[in-house]
């Protein structure tokens, strides 16, 4: 183990959280010591349970569902001849996803994270181990949460119910701002140009870096990379659809 490592103090969840926002680099070296992540963990519960509970109160799961189904001409129709029970089903399951999106946060960060673990290990001779980088995504969503603790907020200052998009909140991101008769594909793109998104980029760079010991540049070249071909993806998926 780097002697610098064994040198510095061991730190807290707490102060690895907090170091997340005002110094990422102590932090993420920290991983090398420990790869655990409950203080992002516990945080991300309590904020997707809070931003779900608020959704509910100010804008209620049949908005939010029709709300959802009026992004598509497709599945507008649809939803116009659906069933009033089928709708009824549709709406409890858009609020059994919404409150248990951690699981699905989890999934996908593990996805990710085992694309760019193999990539800087086996591509540009890292020594990260899965854990490690796993822990370095889980600091660097922390920033996300200011993100849903921001469309918290808007929900109670008064945000029109039938503006209110659920995978769209708040506008922190371009796509917020454009009109829904833009392309979808170009929408699609464009809520990924999200301040607390490339905020959250920039803090995996760094902790990639760090633990798999390889330079900057090799470590946005797997994060940056595998973050824009899933991105492309989506938004060939969004254009397809449309």
């Amino acid at each position: 183990m780097n002697e610098a490592i064994v040198a510095a103090p061991a730190l807290t969840e707490t102060q690895r959280v907090v170091d997340t926002f005002v110094a990422p680099s102590k932090t993420f070296t920290d991983l090398l010591r420990k790869a655990t992540f409950w203080g992002p963990l516990i945080i991300m519960i309590v904020v997707g349970v809070m931003f779900s509970f608020s959704v509910q109160q100010k804008v209620g799961w049949e908005k939010v569902t029709e709300n959802n189904m009026h992004q598509s001409q497709k599945q507008e129709e649809n939803w116009e001849k659906m069933p009033p029970n089928a709708k009824v089903i549709t709406e409890k399951i858009t609020a059994g996803i919404t409150y248990g999106y951690i699981v699905m946060v989890l999934i996908f960060t593990a996805i990710i994270v085992l694309l760019v673990w193999v990539t800087v290990n086996f591509g540009f001779a890292g020594t990260a181990k899965f854990g490690q980088v796993f822990a370095v995504y889980m600091y660097a969503n922390l920033v996300m949460n200011i993100k849903f603790l921001l469309a918290i907020i808007a929900l109670f200052a008064g945000v029109a119910p039938d503006s209110f998009l659920l995978s769209n909140p708040v506008g922190t991101n371009i796509g917020y701002y454009l009109g829904t008769d833009m392309p979808k594909a170009l929408l699609a793109f464009a809520n990924h140009v999200d301040l607390f998104e490339i905020w959250s980029l920039i803090l995996c760079v760094i902790g990639v870096s760090i633990v798999a010991k390889v330079s900057r540049g090799k470590a946005a070249a797997a994060v940056v990379g595998w973050w824009l071909i899933i991105v492309l993806v989506g938004v060939a998926v969004a254009g397809a659809q449309s």
